[in-house]
């Protein structure tokens, strides 16, 4: 399997997303039930529908920084790299909470200021470990395209990109045509199938002409290409793109580059206890990976490691013995 081009000697990932607090709570089937909300996806919600989900939960939901893209720049700073999280917080203890954490996990923050509150996420998470997020995007959702500028991408290899950005077009269309003109590659997670299925209009117009890395999971994946078979449906994913990845879950995942499609076990046994940042996680690892010189192997089972490592804990946060775990691979 061939090497990919990593521009210049740049090592920098740079996240782009929303900017959110995390607020976990474990809930039995019958709380999904309730809502009569399909499990696994992601649901936009206000300010009020939010807090009176809260407050329906068995206890108060713990609250850790969060946002797919943020937490991917945290993986990749814990690793030893160089991370970068672009966003929007509100001016409130959530905001300064928000970016204390990631100063706390080296992690450089380039955050616009709102008077609109912080962004969270309820991930409500069943006993089959399936996690359910209702957002409230908040500040995190004015983040205007004249804010970002090319400074923000400077000296970096791969801006990754959380697919919710696809909900504000014009701000996803200067973030893609910023990080180019500033020479990084482009990394897209399709995020959630409720994403791909509500941007079909422009989603394969945008991966043709930017995207140079595609991740996506198996459902993502099905509302992208119509492909349920893994074997079509990495195909599909690579038609347009230098790396495509399919993640298969407990099965593994599949890299594919320059129509070679390469099998990457997946980590540990553990029966898991949470799947929120599963995929994030994985994308740090991966990415680290790529920008370090890696061959997709190894990239892969760097990634396949964070991913099950997060997937033994609640949250998106792996805890120091984990990390320690996986710096033994490198």
């Amino acid at each position: 399997m061939g090497e990919l081009k990593i521009p210049g000697n740049r090592k920098t990932v740079v996240g782009v997303g929303s900017a959110l607090m995390d607020m976990l709570a474990r809930e039995p089937e019958e709380f999904m039930a309730r809502l009569g909300v399909e499990k696994g996806g992601m649901n936009l919600v206000d300010q009020c529908y939010i807090d009176h989900l809260v407050a329906q939960t068995t206890s108060p939901p713990s609250l850790v920084s969060g946002g797919s893209a943020c937490n991917t720049a945290i993986g990749v700073a814990k690793l030893g790299g160089a991370g970068r999280f672009v966003g929007k917080m509100g001016n409130d203890k959530l905001g300064q909470l928000f970016k204390q954490d990631l100063k706390n996990n080296l992690v450089e923050p380039v955050l616009f200021n709102s008077s609109t509150a912080t962004g969270r996420v309820l991930s409500v998470i069943t006993p089959d470990a399936q996690r359910s997020m209702f957002t409230y995007l908040g500040a995190s959702a004015e983040m205007h395209p004249d804010e970002v500028s090319l400074d923000c991408f400077s000296d970096a290899a791969i801006v990754h990109v959380e697919g919710y950005l696809l909900f504000n077009r014009d701000l996803m269309m200067t973030v893609l045509k910023s990080a180019k003109e500033k020479g990084g590659l482009i990394s897209l997670d399709l995020a959630s199938f409720n994403v791909v299925e509500e941007s079909t209009d422009i989603l394969e117009d945008i991966i043709d002409e930017y995207v140079d890395i595609l991740i996506a999971n198996e459902d993502e994946a099905k509302a992208y290409c119509g492909h349920a078979n893994e074997a079509e449906a990495i195909k599909a994913l690579s038609e347009n793109v230098d790396v495509a990845v399919l993640k298969l879950g407990p099965r593994g995942s599949l890299i594919a580059h320059q129509d070679q499609v390469l099998a990457i076990d997946a980590m540990g046994s553990g029966e898991a206890v949470d799947t929120t940042g599963a995929g994030d996680l994985w994308a740090s690892g991966f990415l680290f990976g790529l920008v370090n010189g890696y061959s997709f192997e190894k990239s892969g089972r760097l990634a396949s490691a964070c991913g099950y490592e997060v997937c033994q804990v609640m949250g998106a946060k792996i805890p120091e013995d984990g990390w320690t775990r996986i710096r033994k691979l490198l």
